[in-house]
Protein backbone atom coordinates (compact mmCIF):
# COMPACT_ATOMS: atom_id res chain seq x y z
CA UNK A 1 0.00 0.00 0.00
CA UNK A 2 1.20 3.51 -0.76
CA UNK A 3 2.54 5.55 2.16
CA UNK A 4 -0.37 8.01 1.87
CA UNK A 5 -2.74 5.46 3.40
CA UNK A 6 -0.35 3.59 5.69
CA UNK A 7 -0.28 4.22 9.43
CA UNK A 8 3.01 3.30 11.15
CA UNK A 9 1.95 0.42 13.41
CA UNK A 10 -0.04 -1.45 10.77
CA UNK A 11 2.49 -0.74 8.06
CA UNK A 12 5.29 -2.14 10.22
CA UNK A 13 3.41 -5.42 10.66
CA UNK A 14 3.40 -6.00 6.91
CA UNK A 15 6.96 -4.87 6.19
CA UNK A 16 9.55 -7.19 4.70
CA UNK A 17 11.63 -7.00 7.88
CA UNK A 18 8.63 -8.07 9.95
CA UNK A 19 7.95 -10.95 7.56
CA UNK A 20 11.47 -12.32 7.86
CA UNK A 21 11.35 -11.90 11.64
CA UNK A 22 8.16 -13.99 11.69
CA UNK A 23 9.78 -16.64 9.54
CA UNK A 24 12.71 -16.89 11.91
CA UNK A 25 10.34 -16.99 14.89
CA UNK A 26 8.57 -20.01 13.40
CA UNK A 27 11.83 -21.79 12.56
CA UNK A 28 13.22 -21.23 16.06
CA UNK A 29 9.96 -22.33 17.61
CA UNK A 30 10.15 -25.63 15.78
CA UNK A 31 13.70 -26.18 17.03
CA UNK A 32 12.47 -25.77 20.61
CA UNK A 33 9.72 -28.32 20.06
CA UNK A 34 12.09 -30.82 18.48
CA UNK A 35 14.56 -30.34 21.32
CA UNK A 36 11.86 -31.00 23.89
CA UNK A 37 10.95 -34.21 22.06
CA UNK A 38 14.59 -35.33 21.98
CA UNK A 39 14.71 -35.29 18.18
CA UNK A 40 17.61 -32.85 17.90
CA UNK A 41 20.51 -32.11 20.27
CA UNK A 42 19.81 -29.96 23.33
CA UNK A 43 20.86 -26.34 22.94
CA UNK A 44 20.31 -26.29 19.18
CA UNK A 45 17.73 -23.52 19.32
CA UNK A 46 19.90 -21.29 21.52
CA UNK A 47 22.89 -21.84 19.25
CA UNK A 48 20.93 -21.04 16.10
CA UNK A 49 19.30 -18.02 17.72
CA UNK A 50 22.68 -16.62 18.76
CA UNK A 51 24.11 -16.91 15.25
CA UNK A 52 21.10 -16.43 12.97
CA UNK A 53 21.40 -13.36 10.83
CA UNK A 54 19.87 -12.30 7.54
CA UNK A 55 20.40 -9.34 5.32
CA UNK A 56 17.58 -8.25 3.04
CA UNK A 57 19.98 -7.35 0.26
CA UNK A 58 21.54 -10.81 0.48
CA UNK A 59 18.10 -12.48 0.42
CA UNK A 60 17.17 -10.46 -2.67
CA UNK A 61 20.47 -11.40 -4.31
CA UNK A 62 19.90 -15.10 -3.62
CA UNK A 63 16.28 -15.02 -4.73
CA UNK A 64 17.29 -13.45 -8.05
CA UNK A 65 19.21 -16.65 -8.76
CA UNK A 66 17.18 -19.24 -6.88
CA UNK A 67 13.74 -17.97 -7.84
CA UNK A 68 12.39 -19.03 -4.41
CA UNK A 69 12.02 -16.61 -1.52
CA UNK A 70 11.93 -19.18 1.30
CA UNK A 71 15.04 -20.97 0.06
CA UNK A 72 16.77 -17.61 -0.33
CA UNK A 73 15.87 -16.74 3.28
CA UNK A 74 17.03 -20.10 4.65
CA UNK A 75 20.27 -19.90 2.65
CA UNK A 76 20.97 -16.38 3.91
CA UNK A 77 20.42 -17.50 7.52
CA UNK A 78 22.46 -20.68 7.10
CA UNK A 79 25.45 -18.72 5.84
CA UNK A 80 25.94 -17.54 9.44
CA UNK A 81 25.52 -21.01 10.99
CA UNK A 82 27.72 -24.05 11.35
CA UNK A 83 26.72 -27.73 11.34
CA UNK A 84 23.59 -26.87 13.34
CA UNK A 85 22.10 -25.44 10.15
CA UNK A 86 21.06 -28.98 9.17
CA UNK A 87 18.29 -28.84 11.80
CA UNK A 88 16.72 -25.62 10.48
CA UNK A 89 13.49 -26.19 8.50
CA UNK A 90 13.71 -29.90 9.33
CA UNK A 91 10.72 -31.81 7.97
CA UNK A 92 8.97 -28.62 6.84
CA UNK A 93 7.73 -27.48 3.49
CA UNK A 94 7.70 -23.83 2.46
CA UNK A 95 3.99 -23.37 3.11
CA UNK A 96 4.36 -24.66 6.65
CA UNK A 97 6.53 -21.63 7.23
CA UNK A 98 4.61 -19.17 5.05
CA UNK A 99 1.11 -19.93 6.27
CA UNK A 100 2.05 -20.10 9.92
CA UNK A 101 3.96 -16.82 9.77
CA UNK A 102 1.08 -15.24 7.84
CA UNK A 103 -1.33 -16.34 10.55
CA UNK A 104 0.80 -14.52 13.12
CA UNK A 105 0.67 -11.34 11.04
CA UNK A 106 -3.08 -11.54 10.46
CA UNK A 107 -3.64 -12.15 14.16
CA UNK A 108 -1.63 -9.08 15.16
CA UNK A 109 -3.23 -6.96 12.44
CA UNK A 110 -6.59 -7.99 13.84
CA UNK A 111 -5.66 -6.65 17.25
CA UNK A 112 -5.03 -3.22 15.72
CA UNK A 113 -8.23 -3.31 13.67
CA UNK A 114 -10.42 -4.30 16.63
CA UNK A 115 -8.86 -1.54 18.71
CA UNK A 116 -9.69 1.06 16.05
CA UNK A 117 -13.26 -0.21 15.75
CA UNK A 118 -13.62 0.21 19.51
CA UNK A 119 -12.29 3.76 19.29
CA UNK A 120 -14.76 4.69 16.56
CA UNK A 121 -17.66 3.05 18.37
CA UNK A 122 -16.75 4.99 21.50
CA UNK A 123 -16.99 8.26 19.56
CA UNK A 124 -20.30 7.21 18.00
CA UNK A 125 -21.76 6.25 21.37
CA UNK A 126 -20.82 9.60 22.86
CA UNK A 127 -22.43 11.47 19.97
CA UNK A 128 -25.52 9.25 20.10
CA UNK A 129 -26.08 10.01 23.77
CA UNK A 130 -25.35 13.71 23.36
CA UNK A 131 -27.88 14.01 20.53
CA UNK A 132 -30.45 11.44 21.56
CA UNK A 133 -33.19 14.10 21.45
CA UNK A 134 -31.78 16.44 18.80
CA UNK A 135 -34.63 16.52 16.29
CA UNK A 136 -33.81 15.98 12.63
CA UNK A 137 -35.79 15.12 9.55
CA UNK A 138 -35.75 11.55 8.34
CA UNK A 139 -35.42 10.99 4.61
CA UNK A 140 -36.47 8.12 2.38
CA UNK A 141 -35.46 8.17 -1.29
CA UNK A 142 -33.72 11.44 -0.35
CA UNK A 143 -37.10 13.08 0.32
CA UNK A 144 -38.35 14.36 3.67
CA UNK A 145 -40.27 11.62 5.49
CA UNK A 146 -40.93 11.93 9.25
CA UNK A 147 -38.79 13.26 12.11
CA UNK A 148 -36.02 11.22 13.73
CA UNK A 149 -33.25 12.27 16.07
CA UNK A 150 -29.62 12.77 15.20
CA UNK A 151 -28.73 10.42 18.05
CA UNK A 152 -30.49 7.57 16.26
CA UNK A 153 -28.20 8.01 13.25
CA UNK A 154 -25.13 7.67 15.45
CA UNK A 155 -26.67 4.78 17.37
CA UNK A 156 -27.39 2.91 14.15
CA UNK A 157 -23.76 3.23 13.09
CA UNK A 158 -22.60 2.12 16.56
CA UNK A 159 -24.78 -0.96 16.33
CA UNK A 160 -23.73 -1.78 12.77
CA UNK A 161 -20.06 -1.55 13.67
CA UNK A 162 -20.72 -3.82 16.63
CA UNK A 163 -21.84 -6.49 14.18
CA UNK A 164 -18.80 -5.72 12.05
CA UNK A 165 -16.58 -6.22 15.08
CA UNK A 166 -18.18 -9.56 15.94
CA UNK A 167 -17.89 -10.67 12.32
CA UNK A 168 -14.25 -9.60 12.09
CA UNK A 169 -13.34 -11.28 15.36
CA UNK A 170 -14.88 -14.55 14.20
CA UNK A 171 -13.10 -14.31 10.84
CA UNK A 172 -9.79 -13.67 12.59
CA UNK A 173 -10.25 -16.84 14.62
CA UNK A 174 -10.72 -18.74 11.35
CA UNK A 175 -7.82 -17.10 9.54
CA UNK A 176 -5.20 -17.05 12.31
CA UNK A 177 -4.37 -20.76 12.18
CA UNK A 178 -1.04 -22.39 11.41
CA UNK A 179 0.00 -25.70 9.95
CA UNK A 180 2.98 -28.03 9.94
CA UNK A 181 1.56 -30.96 8.03
CA UNK A 182 4.11 -31.07 5.25
CA UNK A 183 4.11 -31.21 1.48
CA UNK A 184 0.61 -32.69 1.01
CA UNK A 185 -0.87 -32.39 4.49
CA UNK A 186 -0.16 -35.94 5.70
CA UNK A 187 2.39 -35.16 8.48
CA UNK A 188 4.83 -37.53 6.72
CA UNK A 189 7.92 -36.00 8.31
CA UNK A 190 6.65 -34.20 11.40
CA UNK A 191 4.04 -35.72 13.70
CA UNK A 192 0.75 -33.94 14.41
CA UNK A 193 1.94 -33.54 17.99
CA UNK A 194 4.83 -31.40 16.75
CA UNK A 195 2.38 -29.11 14.99
CA UNK A 196 0.21 -28.88 18.11
CA UNK A 197 3.20 -28.01 20.31
CA UNK A 198 4.53 -25.38 17.91
CA UNK A 199 1.15 -23.70 17.50
CA UNK A 200 0.73 -23.60 21.26
CA UNK A 201 4.09 -21.84 21.59
CA UNK A 202 3.14 -19.34 18.88
CA UNK A 203 -0.33 -18.69 20.28
CA UNK A 204 -2.11 -20.10 17.23
CA UNK A 205 -4.63 -22.84 16.61
CA UNK A 206 -3.59 -25.69 14.28
CA UNK A 207 -5.55 -25.88 11.05
CA UNK A 208 -6.90 -29.33 11.88
CA UNK A 209 -6.70 -30.53 8.30
CA UNK A 210 -4.86 -28.93 5.44
CA UNK A 211 -3.16 -29.76 2.19
CA UNK A 212 0.24 -28.21 1.62
CA UNK A 213 -1.55 -24.96 2.41
CA UNK A 214 -4.19 -23.83 4.87
CA UNK A 215 -7.46 -23.79 2.87
CA UNK A 216 -8.07 -20.30 1.55
CA UNK A 217 -11.75 -20.07 2.47
CA UNK A 218 -10.37 -18.91 5.82
CA UNK A 219 -8.66 -15.89 4.28
CA UNK A 220 -11.68 -15.25 2.05
CA UNK A 221 -13.87 -15.02 5.15
CA UNK A 222 -11.41 -12.60 6.73
CA UNK A 223 -11.26 -10.39 3.65
CA UNK A 224 -15.05 -10.48 3.44
CA UNK A 225 -15.32 -9.30 7.05
CA UNK A 226 -12.83 -6.53 6.33
CA UNK A 227 -14.82 -5.46 3.25
CA UNK A 228 -18.10 -5.50 5.19
CA UNK A 229 -16.53 -3.32 7.85
CA UNK A 230 -15.46 -0.97 5.09
CA UNK A 231 -19.02 -0.98 3.75
CA UNK A 232 -20.30 0.07 7.18
CA UNK A 233 -17.81 2.93 7.20
CA UNK A 234 -18.88 3.88 3.68
CA UNK A 235 -22.53 4.02 4.74
CA UNK A 236 -21.66 6.32 7.65
CA UNK A 237 -19.40 8.47 5.46
CA UNK A 238 -22.09 8.73 2.78
CA UNK A 239 -24.65 9.88 5.34
CA UNK A 240 -22.31 12.62 6.55
CA UNK A 241 -21.50 13.66 2.98
CA UNK A 242 -25.18 14.00 2.18
CA UNK A 243 -25.92 15.95 5.35
CA UNK A 244 -23.00 18.29 4.56
CA UNK A 245 -24.51 19.35 1.23
CA UNK A 246 -24.98 23.12 1.11
CA UNK A 247 -28.76 22.98 0.87
CA UNK A 248 -28.95 20.62 3.89
CA UNK A 249 -25.88 21.51 6.02
CA UNK A 250 -26.84 19.70 9.19
CA UNK A 251 -23.39 18.12 9.68
CA UNK A 252 -19.90 18.97 8.51
CA UNK A 253 -16.72 16.97 8.80
CA UNK A 254 -13.79 18.74 10.53
CA UNK A 255 -12.09 21.48 8.54
CA UNK A 256 -8.69 22.35 9.97
CA UNK A 257 -7.29 25.85 10.28
CA UNK A 258 -5.28 26.54 7.15
CA UNK A 259 -6.99 23.78 5.17
CA UNK A 260 -8.08 24.62 1.61
CA UNK A 261 -11.02 23.01 -0.17
CA UNK A 262 -10.45 24.02 -3.78
CA UNK A 263 -7.65 25.40 -5.92
CA UNK A 264 -10.20 27.57 -7.74
CA UNK A 265 -12.91 28.43 -5.19
CA UNK A 266 -11.68 29.71 -1.82
CA UNK A 267 -15.09 29.25 -0.17
CA UNK A 268 -15.19 25.46 -0.53
CA UNK A 269 -15.38 23.16 2.53
CA UNK A 270 -15.62 19.73 0.92
CA UNK A 271 -16.27 16.40 2.70
CA UNK A 272 -12.97 15.01 1.43
CA UNK A 273 -12.34 12.66 4.36
CA UNK A 274 -15.69 10.96 4.02
CA UNK A 275 -15.29 10.82 0.25
CA UNK A 276 -11.91 9.14 0.71
CA UNK A 277 -13.45 6.51 2.97
CA UNK A 278 -16.26 5.88 0.48
CA UNK A 279 -13.74 5.45 -2.31
CA UNK A 280 -11.39 3.13 -0.44
CA UNK A 281 -14.29 0.88 0.55
CA UNK A 282 -14.46 -0.05 -3.14
CA UNK A 283 -10.87 -1.31 -2.99
CA UNK A 284 -11.71 -3.51 0.01
CA UNK A 285 -14.62 -5.07 -1.87
CA UNK A 286 -12.40 -5.74 -4.87
CA UNK A 287 -9.81 -7.37 -2.63
CA UNK A 288 -12.49 -9.54 -1.04
CA UNK A 289 -13.48 -10.78 -4.48
CA UNK A 290 -9.85 -11.66 -5.19
CA UNK A 291 -9.85 -13.59 -1.89
CA UNK A 292 -12.79 -15.64 -3.10
CA UNK A 293 -10.92 -16.40 -6.32
CA UNK A 294 -8.06 -17.80 -4.23
CA UNK A 295 -10.16 -20.58 -2.70
CA UNK A 296 -10.11 -23.04 -5.63
CA UNK A 297 -6.51 -24.26 -5.83
CA UNK A 298 -5.32 -27.29 -7.84
CA UNK A 299 -5.16 -30.56 -5.94
CA UNK A 300 -3.01 -30.27 -2.80
CA UNK A 301 -1.60 -26.91 -3.77
CA UNK A 302 -0.74 -24.42 -6.45
CA UNK A 303 0.54 -20.88 -5.94
CA UNK A 304 -2.08 -18.83 -7.76
CA UNK A 305 -3.15 -17.47 -4.37
CA UNK A 306 0.35 -16.45 -3.30
CA UNK A 307 0.95 -13.47 -5.59
CA UNK A 308 -2.60 -12.21 -4.95
CA UNK A 309 -2.25 -12.37 -1.16
CA UNK A 310 1.01 -10.41 -1.25
CA UNK A 311 -1.17 -7.49 -2.39
CA UNK A 312 -4.65 -7.95 -0.97
CA UNK A 313 -3.88 -8.98 2.62
CA UNK A 314 -1.53 -6.13 3.57
CA UNK A 315 -3.48 -3.61 1.52
CA UNK A 316 -6.83 -4.57 3.04
CA UNK A 317 -5.56 -4.44 6.61
CA UNK A 318 -3.66 -1.19 6.04
CA UNK A 319 -6.63 0.46 4.32
CA UNK A 320 -9.20 -0.56 6.92
CA UNK A 321 -6.90 0.65 9.69
CA UNK A 322 -6.57 3.99 7.89
CA UNK A 323 -10.31 4.27 7.21
CA UNK A 324 -11.22 3.54 10.82
CA UNK A 325 -8.84 6.25 12.01
CA UNK A 326 -10.32 8.76 9.56
CA UNK A 327 -13.90 8.05 10.62
CA UNK A 328 -13.01 8.22 14.31
CA UNK A 329 -11.46 11.65 13.74
CA UNK A 330 -14.49 12.76 11.73
CA UNK A 331 -16.98 11.69 14.41
CA UNK A 332 -14.86 13.09 17.24
CA UNK A 333 -14.54 16.48 15.52
CA UNK A 334 -17.87 16.62 13.71
CA UNK A 335 -19.51 20.04 13.31
CA UNK A 336 -23.20 19.71 14.19
CA UNK A 337 -25.83 22.32 13.35
CA UNK A 338 -29.09 21.77 15.32
CA UNK A 339 -30.55 25.05 14.08
CA UNK A 340 -30.32 23.87 10.49
CA UNK A 341 -31.93 20.58 11.50
CA UNK A 342 -34.86 22.44 13.03
CA UNK A 343 -35.23 24.54 9.88
CA UNK A 344 -35.25 21.42 7.74
CA UNK A 345 -37.89 19.75 9.92
CA UNK A 346 -40.14 22.77 9.24
CA UNK A 347 -39.09 23.14 5.62
CA UNK A 348 -42.14 21.49 4.01
CA UNK A 349 -44.72 23.41 5.98
CA UNK A 350 -46.11 20.44 7.87
CA UNK A 351 -46.19 17.82 5.13
CA UNK A 352 -44.23 15.48 7.38
CA UNK A 353 -47.37 15.06 9.49
CA UNK A 354 -49.40 13.56 6.64
CA UNK A 355 -49.48 10.04 8.06
CA UNK A 356 -50.72 11.25 11.45
CA UNK A 357 -53.54 13.15 9.79
CA UNK A 358 -54.34 10.15 7.61
CA UNK A 359 -54.62 7.82 10.61
CA UNK A 360 -56.65 10.39 12.57
CA UNK A 361 -59.20 10.65 9.78
CA UNK A 362 -59.46 6.87 9.64
CA UNK A 363 -60.00 6.77 13.40
CA UNK A 364 -62.85 9.27 12.89
CA UNK A 365 -64.61 6.77 10.63
CA UNK A 366 -63.41 7.49 7.09
CA UNK A 367 -62.38 4.66 4.83
CA UNK A 368 -58.64 4.59 4.19
CA UNK A 369 -59.07 5.45 0.50
CA UNK A 370 -61.23 8.45 1.37
CA UNK A 371 -58.84 9.71 4.03
CA UNK A 372 -55.83 9.19 1.76
CA UNK A 373 -57.47 11.22 -1.02
CA UNK A 374 -58.16 14.16 1.32
CA UNK A 375 -54.64 14.20 2.76
CA UNK A 376 -52.87 13.72 -0.56
CA UNK A 377 -54.94 16.43 -2.26
CA UNK A 378 -53.83 19.05 0.24
CA UNK A 379 -50.28 17.71 0.43
CA UNK A 380 -49.87 18.12 -3.32
CA UNK A 381 -51.33 21.62 -3.16
CA UNK A 382 -48.84 22.48 -0.43
CA UNK A 383 -46.02 21.09 -2.60
CA UNK A 384 -47.14 23.47 -5.32
CA UNK A 385 -46.83 26.41 -2.93
CA UNK A 386 -50.55 27.02 -2.49
CA UNK A 387 -50.32 27.26 1.31
CA UNK A 388 -49.24 25.35 4.40
CA UNK A 389 -50.51 21.83 4.81
CA UNK A 390 -52.28 22.64 8.08
CA UNK A 391 -54.00 25.77 6.71
CA UNK A 392 -55.23 23.91 3.65
CA UNK A 393 -56.72 21.19 5.84
CA UNK A 394 -58.40 23.74 8.09
CA UNK A 395 -59.95 25.42 5.07
CA UNK A 396 -61.37 22.15 3.75
CA UNK A 397 -64.94 21.51 5.09
CA UNK A 398 -64.53 17.77 4.50
CA UNK A 399 -61.42 17.61 6.70
CA UNK A 400 -62.70 20.16 9.21
CA UNK A 401 -65.81 18.05 9.72
CA UNK A 402 -63.63 15.45 11.39
CA UNK A 403 -60.67 17.37 12.83
CA UNK A 404 -60.78 20.45 15.05
CA UNK A 405 -58.10 23.12 15.01
CA UNK A 406 -56.88 21.85 18.39
CA UNK A 407 -56.72 18.24 17.18
CA UNK A 408 -54.80 19.27 14.07
CA UNK A 409 -52.30 21.25 16.16
CA UNK A 410 -51.71 18.18 18.32
CA UNK A 411 -51.29 16.01 15.23
CA UNK A 412 -48.58 18.36 13.99
CA UNK A 413 -46.34 18.00 17.05
CA UNK A 414 -42.99 16.46 15.98
CA UNK A 415 -42.36 15.14 19.50
CA UNK A 416 -44.90 12.40 18.80
CA UNK A 417 -42.59 10.75 16.28
CA UNK A 418 -39.64 10.40 18.63
CA UNK A 419 -41.43 9.45 21.84
CA UNK A 420 -39.97 5.91 21.76
CA UNK A 421 -36.37 6.95 21.16
CA UNK A 422 -35.45 6.23 24.78
CA UNK A 423 -36.67 2.66 24.40
CA UNK A 424 -34.64 2.20 21.22
CA UNK A 425 -31.52 3.38 23.06
CA UNK A 426 -32.28 1.01 25.90
CA UNK A 427 -32.74 -1.92 23.52
CA UNK A 428 -29.42 -1.22 21.83
CA UNK A 429 -27.23 0.03 24.69
CA UNK A 430 -28.91 -1.76 27.58
CA UNK A 431 -30.57 -0.71 30.81
CA UNK A 432 -27.58 1.35 31.90
CA UNK A 433 -28.24 3.95 29.19
CA UNK A 434 -27.76 7.37 30.84
CA UNK A 435 -30.74 9.67 31.04
CA UNK A 436 -30.59 12.53 28.53
CA UNK A 437 -29.01 15.69 29.84
CA UNK A 438 -30.99 18.94 29.84
CA UNK A 439 -31.03 20.56 26.45
CA UNK A 440 -28.10 22.89 25.92
CA UNK A 441 -27.44 25.62 23.42
CA UNK A 442 -25.99 24.48 20.09
CA UNK A 443 -22.23 24.20 19.96
CA UNK A 444 -20.28 27.38 19.36
CA UNK A 445 -19.47 26.16 15.87
CA UNK A 446 -23.18 26.35 15.09
CA UNK A 447 -23.33 30.03 15.98
CA UNK A 448 -20.22 30.64 13.93
CA UNK A 449 -21.84 28.87 11.00
CA UNK A 450 -24.81 31.18 11.12
CA UNK A 451 -22.45 34.14 10.77
CA UNK A 452 -20.79 32.72 7.65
Amino acid sequence: MIDRYTRPAMGALWSEDAKFARWLEVELGLLLVLEARGEIPPGTEALVRSKARYDRARIDELEATLGHDVIAFLTAVSEHLGPESRFVHRGMTSSDLLDTALALTVRDAGVLLLREIDRLRGALRAQALAHRETLAIGRTHGIHAEPVTLGLKFLLAWDELGRARTRLQAALAEAAVGKLSGAVGTFAHLAPEVEADLMAKLGLEPAGISTQVVPRDRMAAFLSAVALTGAALERLATEIRNLQRTEIRELEEPFARGQKGSSAMPHKRNPVLCERVAGLARVLRGNALAGFENVALWHERDITHSSVERVILPDSCILLDYMLDIMARVIEGLHIYPAAMAQNVARTGGLIFSQRVLLALIEHGLRREEAYAIVQRHAMASWRGEGSFRDLLLADPEAAAHLTREELAELCDPAYFVRHVGQIFERVLGKETPEPKPRVKPRAVDAAAERR
